[in-house]
């Protein structure tokens, strides 16, 4: 078991606020979202081959605000719970410790867009998912143990992470792991037919 490490950990104030608790992953991932620039990845994510019961591109937006707010709750929960001072010594340290894996894990979450749209790299993007669903299996266990209801809120966001992890190596395999030609390849197509 890793441990509870201030350095890469969110502020406790941050989970025991349940505004910013909730707030502040919505408003990271549209941060990023919009730091990618969105018609550009709509375009490409239109572009490559998908595999069956891809969503249309604006199903995504949606979909993460909400498993944004139902994650920041569910830290909330899960730190007022376990960080309260009738919380005994181990659940106050299993709170600290799932403060970090939370930590971690929004920031590979945050990352996945711009490895797999800027960047290009379905490879280490898929493998950012498969991180993304060992780190929150662990946490959906850690938080269950504080707060049962803080467990139970992580089960949307693994759903969504084991088909979002479907839907990009299906891409992935789909385009011969590469992207990069994708935007350059209908560029060439198109100035071939002028």
């Amino acid at each position: 078991m890793t441990t509870y490490i201030p350095a890469i950990t969110l502020p406790h104030s941050v989970f025991l606020n349940p505004a910013a608790s909730i707030l502040l992953p919505i408003g990271l991932g549209t941060a990023v979202g919009f730091g990618t620039r969105p018609s550009k990845t709509q375009k490409t994510y239109l572009d490559l081959k998908q595999p069956p019961l891809h969503p249309r591109p604006w199903i995504f937006g949606p979909v993460w605000t909400v498993l944004y707010g139902l994650m920041g709750y569910a830290a909330h929960r899960a730190a007022f719970n376990g960080l309260s001072p009738v919380s005994s010594p181990q659940t106050i340290q299993t709170t600290r410790h799932s403060m970090t894996v939370y930590s971690i894990q929004l920031g590979l979450n945050l990352i996945w867009m711009p490895l797999f749209f800027v960047a290009k790299r379905p490879v280490e993007a898929t493998a950012d998912l498969v991180a993304l669903l060992g780190l929150n299996g662990y946490l959906a266990y850690l938080w269950g143990s504080i707060d049962p209801v803080a467990g139970w809120c992580q089960v949307p966001y693994l759903a969504w992470l084991s088909f979002a992890t479907y839907l990009s190596a299906g891409a992935g395999y789909l385009n011969d792991w590469n992207l990069q030609d994708k935007e350059d390849g209908k560029k060439v197509e198109k100035k071939q037919q002028n």
